[in-house]
């Protein structure tokens, strides 16, 4: 295994290590250490192995960033999960998701400053930014409603999709509004989360948030579907058979 396989497993460690202080704030139940130390692992392990597999010679200082946001979503996984055993700190958690929220506006400019920009560390990017939202909607769905799953199970549906129809495997072009729709709906499910607005506009808040995602898939999937090969070729097929045929010349 190349050295650099082996270099996000010290944000696992950090991660783990951040755990302690985390519960000597929150009581964590077993549980929660288990779900906080699932994701790390799972998260690294895949991690190290696209690593291996694209034969990557180094970590790059963007991975460096999106790394530790990873590390603090490790966090965020058992503090969710400890919310469920009546063990919660708001400040903490929300102080938490803040700080990962913060780093997710870094690493692309990291990224484009550094030259390290990758087709792996947008992807790592962005499942983490995914995880995030499913664990922060997850988190608020006592307090908003369990719709706000929605939110969350979004991105692993249309993943799920891509394994059942081809043509949404297609390759989307790049569209900054995404990163955008992220980052608001972080954003807007970590103020809920604080609990500092009254429940009709936390619910509000949430619903601009699921009408953002939902408008952004909706237009991935629009366009996938018009780029299909066989919808294209049916519409050809279609625009051959009722075209009036040519007039004969003489």
């Amino acid at each position: 295994m190349r050295k650099v396989q082996w270099t996000p497993w010290w944000w696992a460690l950090g991660g783990g290590a951040l755990l302690v202080p985390a519960g000597l704030i929150v009581p964590l139940p077993p549980a929660a250490w288990a779900a906080g130390g699932a994701y790390l692992i799972v998260s690294t392990s895949l991690l190290a192995r696209a690593l291996g597999r694209r034969g990557t010679e180094r970590f790059g200082a963007a991975n460096v960033v999106t790394a530790t946001r990873s590390m603090l979503v490790g966090v965020v996984t058992a503090l969710v999960v400890a919310s469920f055993w009546g063990e919660a700190s708001v400040v903490l958690f929300v102080s938490i998701v803040a700080l990962a929220l913060v780093l997710d506006g870094v690493d692309g400019y990291v990224a484009r400053r550094t030259g390290s920009e990758s087709e792996l560390g947008a992807r790592f990017d962005m499942e983490v930014d995914a995880f995030l939202l499913l664990l922060l909607s997850v988190y608020d769905a006592p307090l908003v409603g369990w719709w706000v799953l929605t939110i969350g199970l979004l991105r692993y549906a249309f993943v799920g999709a891509g394994w059942m129809l081809p043509w949404m495997r297609a390759t989307l072009p790049p569209r900054y509004w995404r990163k955008v729709v992220t980052a608001a709906s972080g954003i807007a499910l970590a103020i809920v989360a604080s609990q500092l607005l009254p429940p009709a506009a936390n619910i509000v808040v949430a619903l601009v948030a699921l009408a953002l995602v939902l408008e952004s898939f909706g237009r991935d999937v629009i366009w996938l579907f018009r780029m299909n090969p066989a919808r294209r070729e049916l519409v050809s097929l279609e625009k051959a058979a009722t075209a009036p045929p040519p007039e004969e010349s003489g």
